[in-house]
């Protein structure tokens, strides 16, 4: 389909590119030239540098000219055989799009049987399997690795998927649902206004840092437990160990994903956090998924 909401623009483009060309063809006639006569000399053009170096009017080498010449052609061939010209589509019909699908389609046929071979297996099994793992490997290179690492230790707000610390779960199960339809955090509201300020998220983040066995101001600890038990609870648990249900963290590991500096801690409570991982469901389909799955449920058996 064509991306032109009127026939002017490809006229246009068309006009722009055929009119490029022929002012070279037109440039090249004009100003080639053969040899000098025998005994003239080139004219300087006035163009002068350092004093004394000169531009001299010679005529261009003829092979640059024949090269020039087969430029031009090639190009005009191509734009004949090829898309270039606005709408038209070229004598060959070749596009982008048609390319990508003949590829995805022989790609299909060849590995299709295996993923669905591989498909069919217990996850943990999967797991087992080498020659399975070496598809999931590259599998998540190609489409996880740009949020969760090469190494997929993650980085900050993209989970670290080797400590065998879920927000979502961390069985076969959770880990597929959670690639086949991804996760909209429900979302770690802002709470410095709830909580009266500064001082009260200062509070609740020494009580949270004080969950995982961090040496804390005692004071400032009971303080914000206080307020952890009024406003935190209801997600995080009374004993901080977060709900998967609700993709609340457990705050007692040490584990951070947006950071575990005091500093950090404090603005997840006062700003809030939401991450979102998108669902591969439509894109990568069950089978590569289930693969996928496997594999990443592979690095926490490591």
């Amino acid at each position: 389909m064509s991306d032109f909401t009127s026939d002017f623009w490809s006229w246009w483009i068309s006009a722009i590119v055929l009119g490029g060309i022929f002012w070279c063809i037109w440039l090249l006639l004009t100003n080639s030239k053969g040899k000098l006569p025998v005994g003239e000399s080139a004219k300087a053009t006035g163009h002068v540098w350092d004093e004394n170096l000169e531009e001299l009017n010679n005529p261009l080498p003829r092979w640059w000219m024949i090269k020039f010449y087969i430029t031009i052609f090639f190009g005009l061939a191509y734009l004949i055989l090829y898309p270039g010209l606005g709408t038209y589509a070229g004598i060959l019909g070749w596009s982008e799009t048609g390319q990508y699908e003949e590829e995805v389609a022989a790609a299909d046929a060849k590995y299709g049987p295996l993923y669905e071979q591989y498909s069919k297996e217990d996850i943990v099994a999967l797991a087992g399997n080498s020659d399975a793992m070496a598809t999931g490997e590259r599998l998540y290179v190609n489409y996880c690795a740009v949020c969760h690492g090469s190494d997929a230790r993650g980085a900050t707000g993209f989970p670290n998927l080797r400590d065998a610390d879920w927000q979502y779960g961390g069985t076969p199960d959770a880990i597929k649902h959670s690639i086949l339809n991804g996760r909209n955090a429900a979302g770690m509201i802002a709470w410095e206004g709830a909580l009266g300020g500064e001082q009260g998220v200062k509070e609740v983040a020494t009580y949270v840092m004080s969950l995982s066995g961090r040496d804390v101001d005692t004071a400032l600890a009971e303080k914000g437990k206080a307020r952890f038990d009024t406003f935190c609870v209801g997600c995080h648990m009374p004993d901080g160990t977060g709900n998967q249900a609700m993709g609340a963290p457990n705050l007692t590991d040490d584990i951070w994903l947006y950071g575990g500096s005091p500093r950090a801690i404090e603005e997840s409570i006062a700003k809030g956090r939401a991450g979102v991982m998108p669902a591969h469901a439509e894109f990568l389909g069950e089978a590569k998924s289930h693969i996928l799955a496997a594999y990443v449920y592979s690095l926490t058996q490591e």
